[in-house]
């Protein structure tokens, strides 16, 4: 299966076409599942959409983007283009607009410096926020933001 997702559109509420930036995550992170929760509530303009990395959605993107299918860590595509990590979130924070996106000044940061941090973070999830090994299912006002549904 090969979706053709290089950006993926669909009809926004004035008519107009509006672009849809897809966020890759691990679904079995109570820490992911958080952040994905979060952008959700704040996202006012309605442009994330979201899939488990695990997903057939999610595996087959990131082949499409050819992103090493091992990857762990959040996946923010935008645009015809995908980022990784803390460039992804930050990304994401300054999509979201708001207090989120002071964050954004923070991409000037050394991308080593700034993925050390994030690397750390990760690398601890499991063991300070637990694992999940059951499918969460979104409320049905906001299935439409879950590609995999």
């Amino acid at each position: 299966m090969y979706l053709n997702i290089r950006m993926l559109i669909l009809p926004s509420n004035n008519s107009m076409e509006q672009t849809k930036y897809i966020v890759l995550y691990d679904a079995q992170c109570n820490f992911c599942n958080y952040w994905v929760r979060y952008i959700i509530k704040r996202d006012r303009k309605d442009v994330f959409r979201f899939s488990a990395l695990s997903s057939n959605t999610g595996k087959t993107l990131l082949q499409q983007y050819q992103i090493n299918p091992k990857i762990d860590t959040v996946v923010l595509i935008k645009n015809g283009s995908y980022f990784t990590k803390s460039t992804a979130a930050l990304h994401i924070m300054k999509t979201l607009g708001g207090l989120s996106s002071i964050l954004f000044p923070w991409i000037l940061l050394p991308v080593a410096f700034r993925d050390f941090i994030y690397d750390r973070i990760a690398k601890y999830r499991y063991h300070w926020f637990g694992k999940s090994d059951c499918v969460i299912i979104p409320p049905q006002k906001i299935k439409h933001k879950f590609l995999d549904l």
